[in-house]
């Protein structure tokens, strides 16, 4: 049975679906500016997720929100004299296709945080009326004293929360950690109508109005990266549990580590700081299946850093799962490879709390026994469906970065015989940059005695 390791009790259970289907919410971009490979960590460790459900025989509802209102699209709002509209339509569908790109699956429904308002108002109208939350000033705030239950998510006391976070001094909070359910309109910011008059939603209200919407009251799964524990998803944790009355609302939160830009770096990437590696960048310069083999070679809730020189190992390793599902030579009739072994411990790595680099290893070694059983002459039919099976299973194409055309051949002769020379006058460090380049194309050179031959998956 699949374990899953949840935030909130910090430990790894069975994972029991409250129903048939399995219905999960993960936190979405937020649209101000262009994914990086860290978001990408995020949305295919969830994908990766979805899938593994579904290979088991689940039925799966995966939302994944958009948030389009929130202060830093508002700046870049004024800044750029752009409808927030206009700008989260265009980060939206730039966000899609990335996600297509790195062949993640499309959620089942992508909420925009502006067509939820009347739930918002509706849930925040709720707290109020339960002595969760107090309007101010057109402002509305959240009473984190009156929710008992506040840090049991990030497992720290008020007391320490407060020490450790930005607060805005605000005299009219109750308590300086109160946050924002509701905020009253300012001068050429976007508003709507409420019954504390015009403003827009706090960011926390929204994953709360979206998810209870489109999920119910109860619902099993809810994702996102590590740093969104305290203070986003601690705030849902008090939104949606003190108006529904129900605790839990979800059954598992499931929290990925973070991505650094390098090693030597003590923050996650982000946007704002521009210590990142755009998502559009890393598709272009590596195929999807090296930048998905690369951040599943960690467990998810492992931190990490990025590494151009890991891709490119995994560029080599992703074209060995290409060429292993080439044909043999092996008659149809042929001895076949056993393969229920193999299965059987990709399933036991993925039921431990989604293992993938042991998963990763199993598929490692299908490609081995698929070369014996060619040299062999056995048929590795079964084998080859097995590996094209599982590594499905984690997202993998089996494609290179380009295609196969005549148009690119005459190139990628050039550059070989070019390396050629080089290697025959001692340049091995350019022979070797051109190597490598060619790699994170998709293009796997192989020195034989009767010459370099190349090929691409």
């Amino acid at each position: 049975m699949l374990k899953l390791t949840n935030t909130l009790t910090g430990q790894k259970r069975d994972f029991v679906p409250l129903g048939d289907t399995v219905r999960m919410y993960v936190c979405g971009p937020n649209l101000y500016g262009p994914c990086h490979v860290g978001h990408a960590l995020s949305y295919v460790v969830f994908d990766v997720l979805r899938r593994y459900l579904e290979y088991k025989g689940y039925d799966v509802r995966h939302v994944q929100n958009f948030t389009d209102i929130e202060d830093r699209i508002i700046e870049l709002s004024k800044s750029e004299r752009r409808s927030i509209g206009d700008i989260s339509e265009q980060y939206i569908q730039r966000f899609l296709t990335e996600m297509e790109g790195l062949n993640i699956l499309r959620a089942n429904d992508y909420p925009r945080a502006t067509a939820y308002i009347p739930q918002m108002i509706t849930i925040t109208q709720g707290l109020i009326d339960k002595g969760l939350a107090y309007p101010t000033d057109g402002d509305v705030y959240f009473r984190v004293r009156a929710f008992p239950g506040y840090g049991k998510l990030a497992k720290r006391s008020l007391e320490e929360m407060r020490a450790g976070a930005r607060i805005e001094v605000d005299p009219r909070k109750e308590d300086p950690m109160d946050f924002a359910l509701w905020k009253a309109s300012k001068e050429a910011e976007p508003a709507w109508p409420s019954p504390w008059g015009m403003g827009r939603p706090g960011w926390h209200i929204e994953c709360s109005a979206m998810s209870l919407t489109l999920l119910g009251e109860q619902f099993d799964i809810h994702g996102g990266g590590h740093d969104v524990i305290f203070p986003h998803h601690e705030n849902e944790v008090a939104q949606s549990e003190g108006y529904t009355g129900l605790a839990p609302v979800v059954g598992y939160w499931v929290h990925n580590g973070l991505l650094r830009r390098t090693e030597s770096d003590e923050e996650k990437m982000t946007r704002h700081s521009g210590n990142f590696v755009s998502l559009r960048d890393a598709l272009a310069a590596h195929s999807a299946d090296a930048i998905r083999l690369f951040l599943l070679s960690a467990h998810y809730r492992s931190p990490r850093a990025y590494s151009e020189e890991e891709i490119l190992s995994y560029e080599r390793a992703a074209e060995r799962l290409r060429a292993a599902l080439e044909p043999g030579d092996a008659p149809s009739g042929g001895r076949a490879v056993e393969t229920e072994g193999y299965k059987l411990r990709f399933e036991a790595a993925m039921d431990d709390d989604l293992n993938t680099p042991q998963a990763m290893a199993v598929l490692f070694d299908l490609i081995r026994e698929v070369n014996r059983g060619k040299d062999r002459g056995e048929n590795v039919t079964d084998v080859q469906g097995l590996l094209k099976e599982l590594g499905g299973v984690l997202g993998l194409t089996f494609q290179s970065k380009i295609a196969d055309s005549v148009a690119a051949q005459p190139f990628v002769d050039l550059l070989v015989e070019v390396r050629a020379d080089l290697r025959k006058a001692r340049q091995f460090a350019l022979a070797d940059s051109i190597r490598d380049r060619l790699t994170k194309l998709g293009v796997a050179l192989e020195d034989t005695p009767q010459g370099t031959k190349w090929k691409m998956g």
